[in-house]
């Protein structure tokens, strides 16, 4: 049944149509049953087919959920301590910016809760977005240590609004705003490398599912090697600035930094932990959203994951805000899955 729905989630014109909220949406769910339990209730009564397939969905994400931490803590590692100690642990899986893979392909789900217009004029409500998302990487070789790195992403959505055009809150399912990406990397050193580069967001999501804007985001940043501690342990701090300059006027425009002062920690057994690997703390320059006091969206940003081989990855993310005067989110989780070859 849930295979099913994979195989309809996109229709001939690029719309997406089915029940995408069912795919593999691994995640921690922190309240989450009591801030759906009405729509629930209204979906089974209204729609008991529906209700039967979000039953199937649940089922379905538990089991991808016991699997893939069973994938980390169980698989073979005996080989591996025997013959790679944590310095010898430095190969990348797709999660080093400044140290891209040939190719890299990824599976992301995320779950994040974020302030949305409520049903009446000046209230506001708690809108959930389920992302499952595609992305693959590219790296070409320029010259000695420089690097062209290319991204593109394929966000598939399932996303709750409410809006005039979709007044009870439903849940709308279709393609968020696509992006492609090219950065430049320089390698100064062994220990030290640079680079800058540009991502492209395109009006995909149209104005349920996406910004309704054109954005392009520069994106500059430094990696510093800390072989003090291990081979696998880095600090880099990277600034982005994302900012809109076409599409739909009506939709806000929008203008904000984007800082992730990121540190990654190498650990025994190929496990690794990432504080800000995301560029999670915001200060909006643009149009305020919804909810918003003030400017800054400060989060406690973690990652947690472990190399199941030399090339492949598996981590979970979790952000929560500590200050949500621009509230980003009020929740984040993602579990990823990166295969390199």
């Amino acid at each position: 049944m849930v295979t099913s729905y994979f195989q309809r989630i996109i229709d001939p014109i690029g719309r997406t149509s089915g029940n995408f909220g069912v795919l593999m949406n691994a995640r921690i769910d922190i309240g989450w049953n009591e801030r759906v339990a009405p729509s629930r209730a209204k979906l089974f009564h209204e729609e008991p087919e529906a209700g039967k397939l979000h039953i199937a969905a649940m089922v379905a994400r538990g089991l991808f959920g016991a699997y893939l931490l069973a994938a980390m803590v169980l698989s073979p590692t005996c080989a591996i301590a025997q013959n790679a100690g944590v310095h010898d642990q430095g190969a990348n899986a797709g999660e080093d910016f400044f140290r891209p893979p040939a190719n890299l392909f990824q599976i992301l789900n995320e779950y994040k809760t974020a302030p949305g217009s409520g049903s009446t004029k000046g209230s506001i409500a708690n809108v959930t977005t389920d992302t499952f998302n595609l992305r693959y990487d590219h790296s070409l070789d320029l010259a000695p240590r420089w690097i062209l790195a290319l991204r593109s992403d394929l966000p598939l959505l399932a996303k709750n609004p409410i809006s005039s055009s979709n007044p009870d809150g439903n849940y709308l399912y279709g393609v968020g705003d696509v992006d492609v990406q090219a950065a430049i990397i320089h390698n100064l050193s062994p220990r030290w490398a640079v680079g800058f580069g540009a991502r492209l967001i395109t009006p995909t999501g149209g104005d349920t599912l996406g910004s309704g804007k054109w954005q392009i985001m520069p994106i500059v940043g430094a990696r510093y090697a800390l072989w003090e501690i291990n081979s696998s342990s880095y600090f880099e701090p990277m600034v982005r600035y994302d900012v809109s300059f076409a599409g739909d006027p009506i939709k806000k425009n929008i203008s904000n930094l984007q800082f992730a002062p990121t540190f990654n920690l190498g650990l025994p057994d190929r496990w690794f932990v990432t504080l800000y690997p995301s560029a999670d703390i915001r200060v909006n320059l643009g149009d305020p959203i919804t909810g918003q006091t003030g400017r800054l969206f400060l989060p406690l940003d973690v990652r947690v994951g472990r190399k199941l081989s030399d090339n492949a990855a598996l981590s979970f993310e979790l952000g929560v805000p500590l200050i949500k005067d621009y509230p980003v989110y009020n929740i984040k989780t993602q579990v990823r899955l990166n295969v390199t070859y």
